[in-house]
């Protein structure tokens, strides 16, 4: 299987317990070169490549879509995706979880955007804390949850799946299997 990784880290691959024949990695950010021959890593905006539909089997893209920079990114990373593979398998978190993913903040995707910028200076928790205030507004902007209504729109042909925790719907995950 060729796969199209958007977004993606090697150590999602390494980590994977079936091995494709060959990944590309798709990400902003340049990497080491990997060491293993099966993967290939090209930096570049993925909402904005260009890939022969008949070079991948599938498209995956983990926790992306929130990343992208609104709506207008997120349709053209979903024309992408569509336009590369057949099939495909997008997660991105839900808006409606009750803690955000990224601060592990209850109800923090619901504050205004000046709340959302103390947090990230003064929050003790998650993977995005900064003490200068441009830096936390840029990070906050940086990250805009979607709920299942948008990934539909995104994803109309797609099986919707949501992850849950503890009940509650976690993540939204659009799954094409083909045709």
């Amino acid at each position: 299987m060729h796969v199209l990784d958007l977004g993606g880290e090697l150590r999602f691959w390494r980590a994977a317990p079936v091995r494709p024949e060959y990944v590309t990695m798709v990400n902003l950010k340049n990497v080491p070169d990997a060491d293993e021959p099966w993967i290939r890593y090209v930096v570049g905006n993925a909402c904005h490549a260009e890939f022969p539909t008949a070079d991948y089997d599938i498209v995956i893209s983990n926790s992306l879509l929130e990343h992208v920079g609104g709506p207008k990114e997120r349709h053209r990373l979903a024309d992408v995706i569509h336009g590369a593979a057949r099939r495909h398998w997008v997660q991105t978190p839900n808006r409606y979880f009750p803690i955000e993913p990224h601060w592990l903040f209850p109800g923090f995707q619901f504050l205004p955007f000046g709340a959302r910028v103390f947090v990230t200076r003064t929050w003790p928790l998650g993977h995005r804390r900064h003490r200068n205030r441009k830096r936390a507004a840029d990070s906050v902007a940086q990250v805009e949850l979607i709920g299942p209504g948008e990934m539909r729109r995104l994803f109309p042909t797609s099986l919707l799946w949501v992850e849950r925790l503890a009940g509650f719907p976690k993540s939204l995950v659009a799954i094409r299997s083909g045709t």
